[in-house]
């Protein structure tokens, strides 16, 4: 799970959910946060089930004028390697474009290679325009839907992008009126699975 502004944005930073919250739930945060009271790296925070094993994780810098990051983690679940990335990108197009090029230049650099989900906050309306052209090579963008605003949702700035690898079985945006009241933005879902593992 990919969650954005995950963070206060002025003071130190603190998590706007608290790490307790968790402590009852399938969840567990992913460690990329830089400050002690984050959850996540400029907002950009990942939960993963507590049966997943984190192999490894990392706060990544995006150029940008503005603070912006994503958060990058590799997971094994039973016995397979994946990673995942979740970001939140800039309002600018030209500042979007590199965001994605720094992403996948660093996915590209991984080792090992693997099935890999980048998903967020795109700030992107088109799929096939602008920065989202960056993954026309061996990647597939979901169509998941209108996420934003939450109210009355108009736009799909939330993204769900995937490797070749991955095959998806179900993909949509999550309506309730929990989720409208809890962001401007709607959750966007997606089942996914391995078919040639």
């Amino acid at each position: 799970m990919a969650l954005q502004e995950a963070d206060l944005r002025i003071g130190d930073r603190a998590s706007v959910l608290e790490r307790t919250a968790l402590d009852d739930s399938p969840w567990k945060p992913v460690d990329v946060a830089k400050r002690p009271r984050s959850l996540g790296w400029h907002g950009n925070a990942l939960l993963v089930r507590r049966g997943f094993t984190v192999i490894g994780s990392e706060p990544l810098d995006l150029p940008t004028l503005e603070p912006r990051g994503a958060a990058r983690a590799d997971l094994e679940i039973e016995g397979v390697h994946i990673r995942v990335v979740g970001t939140h990108l800039d309002l600018s197009g030209l500042r979007r474009r590199d965001q994605i090029k720094a992403i996948l230049g660093h996915v590209d650099a991984c080792e090992p290679p693997c099935p890999t989900v980048v998903m967020g906050d795109f700030n992107q309306w088109g799929n096939r325009t602008g920065a989202m052209q960056e993954f026309r090579r061996k990647w597939h963008v979901l169509e998941t839907g209108r996420s934003f605003p939450s109210r009355q949702p108009i736009a799909r700035l939330d993204r769900i992008v995937t490797s070749d690898e991955w095959g998806c079985l179900e993909q949509h945006v999550h309506h309730s009126a929990t989720a409208s009241q809890a962001s401007d933005h709607l959750p966007v879902v997606a089942q996914l699975e391995l078919p040639n593992l």
